[in-house]
């Protein structure tokens, strides 16, 4: 069974808006990436991301962008430290993102997907997948919070 999960959330703006909110880094840093975001989102290039929670920048691979449609996102797993209990296996590795957006109610709101895969299938493995599943739907809760109300919810929340 691979490591595979996918969160949802519709929030109240047009698709566009929704979107530009995602790949735009201004926007991105406003209300996610609590470090700052460096770079649009585009096919072919490394962003970067920074992240209080998970101080210093980290590099963010943009395998596709299909415009107000599909992101598709790389970036190294996080399997923490490992332990004698809990070995990571093998050296760092890559999951993958698909963030998915469909308009929805004559374009007055937008339905988002983020799924993320290809964790390795070991106790450490799980252990970072359920972390990301919190903060992918973080990250919409977020999206939601300032694309409807311009308001940070990470704001203070992790310093």
């Amino acid at each position: 069974m691979a490591l595979k999960f996918e969160v949802s959330m519709r929030v109240a703006k047009p698709v566009h808006q929704v979107f530009e909110m995602v790949a735009d880094p201004t926007h991105l840093s406003r209300y996610f990436t609590t470090g700052g975001a460096v770079g649009r989102l585009a096919t072919g290039t490394t962003v970067q991301w920074d992240f209080a929670d998970f101080p210093g920048a980290f590099p963010v691979e943009v395998v596709e962008v299909i415009q107000d449609e599909r992101i598709v996102l790389r970036w190294e797993a996080n399997e923490g430290v490992p332990d004698e209990n809990h070995p990571v296996v093998g050296a760092s590795y890559m999951t993958t993102v698909t963030m998915s957006f469909s308009s929805l109610d004559d374009d007055t709101r937008t339905l988002v997907r983020i799924a993320e895969e290809g964790w390795h299938e070991t106790p450490t493995g799980l252990k970072a997948s359920y972390g990301n599943c919190m903060g992918w739907t973080q990250m919409l809760a977020a999206l939601k919070a300032y694309g409807e109300h311009g308001i940070n919810l990470r704001d203070g929340a992790f310093r």
